[in-house]
């Protein structure tokens, strides 16, 4: 029996005697990293040219692939995830008629302050898209309340919430000396106070505002260490140098060592809008960092305010200024928080959603 699966959950495959045929955009992937990953999840990994936009003409050409791949292969269940990954499968999952489609959401587009067209948009099209849905997995507390209460599943589905994605949380452990050596490669101070953010430079990470509370700190012995590209670097480059921060702001671009950076970091910050539940802030946590935060749907599932960091309003870059400040002033409550955090994220850790998954696929497959 074949099982069409697409998504994070491949540990969870690995416990299965099923066939798993895991679906995505690999144009940039190498093919020996392909193979690799075949061996190591046991699963066959096909390319399948769908666009990150739902209005691209490529997901059509995707679309009939993924009816195609369906068919030949007899999938007869689906477990499909991101938003357009999500509405490929749910339609191809119809049009093919497999026995079950599974949809993992990864933080809904409309939100407590989404924009009004967010809702106008997103929402009515995964209202529609339920009614293709067999069983939904969310993985914050926000998505899991909307879906309980506003989506109708085919044939009276169930709603569940499952940690995130997970994290290897061991793969991310302090190491002093690593820390001094991390700086010296980067041209950082050892005794400077380092802040760390992961992810693409766009708009909805909001990194701006992170620029300007380093500046209305007026410190000389703050540095920011930003890890990611984006369309948004340039414009973040010129705006460091404006504010004469230039000498203390680090772009180092897309980075395969970000587990060494977090343990030359003293603090974790992140302004970003949107958040499904963030994994850098999980990777974070789990290396003892304290962090700053947004406060939005994600990052307090993720973070007790007050014990882990702070949570602030993304668009005051006072408050940021003001969280910051007091963690560069107290090296105490740095270690006490990040201490807190490595105890925190353990919950969700690879092998807690692991088993929420298994857990998902025992209700929803084997005992159906």
């Amino acid at each position: 029996m074949s099982y069409g699966f697409v998504g994070s959950a491949l540990e969870a495959a690995k416990s299965l005697n099923f066939v798993f045929f895991a679906g995505a955009n690999r144009a940039q992937a190498a093919a020996d990293d392909i193979r690799c990953d075949e061996e190591k999840y046991g699963v066959h990994l096909l390319h399948i040219p769908m666009c990150r936009s739902p209005f691209s003409y490529q997901n059509v050409k995707a679309y009939k692939q993924l009816c195609k791949i369906i068919r030949e292969n007899k999938i007869d269940y689906i477990h499909c995830n991101t938003p357009v990954g999500g509405m490929l499968g749910r339609l191809a999952g119809k049009k093919c008629g497999v026995k079950k489609v599974i949809y993992q959401a990864h933080g809904f587009h409309f939100y407590k302050g989404a924009p009004k067209k967010n809702w106008l948009l997103y929402y009515p099209i995964e209202k529609w898209l339920a009614r293709y849905t067999d069983a939904l997995i969310t993985i914050n507390q926000e998505d899991y309340e909307i879906a309980q209460k506003k989506f109708k599943l085919r044939n009276n589905g169930n709603v569940y919430y499952v940690p995130g994605v997970g994290i290897e949380t061991k793969a991310y452990q302090q190491d002093s000396d690593m820390r001094q050596s991390k700086r010296k490669s980067l041209s950082i101070p050892e005794n400077a106070f380092v802040m760390v953010s992961v992810g693409e430079l766009n708009a909805n990470k909001n990194n701006s505002i992170i620029l300007d509370a380093i500046k209305m700190l007026g410190r000389t012995d703050v540095h920011y260490v930003l890890c990611g590209v984006g369309p948004h670097m340039e414009a973040l480059q010129r705006q460091a140098d404006e504010l004469g921060l230039s000498g203390n702001i680090h772009f180092l671009g897309y980075r395969k060592d970000v587990a060494e950076i977090y343990t030359m970091a003293d603090c974790f910050v992140s302004a970003s809008l949107r958040e499904g539940l963030p994994r850098a802030t999980m990777e974070a946590m789990a290396s003892g960092l304290p962090c700053i935060a947004s406060r939005i749907r994600g990052n307090t599932d993720l973070l007790d305010e007050g014990k882990g960091g702070f949570l602030c309003d993304a668009a005051d870059a006072a408050d940021f200024a003001d969280k910051l400040s007091c963690l560069v002033e107290d090296e105490t409550l740095r270690r006490k928080m990040g201490e807190h955090n490595k105890i925190a994220v353990q919950r969700f850790d690879t092998e807690k959603v692991k088993c929420a998954v298994l857990d998902v696929y025992q209700k929803e497959i084997i005992e159906a």
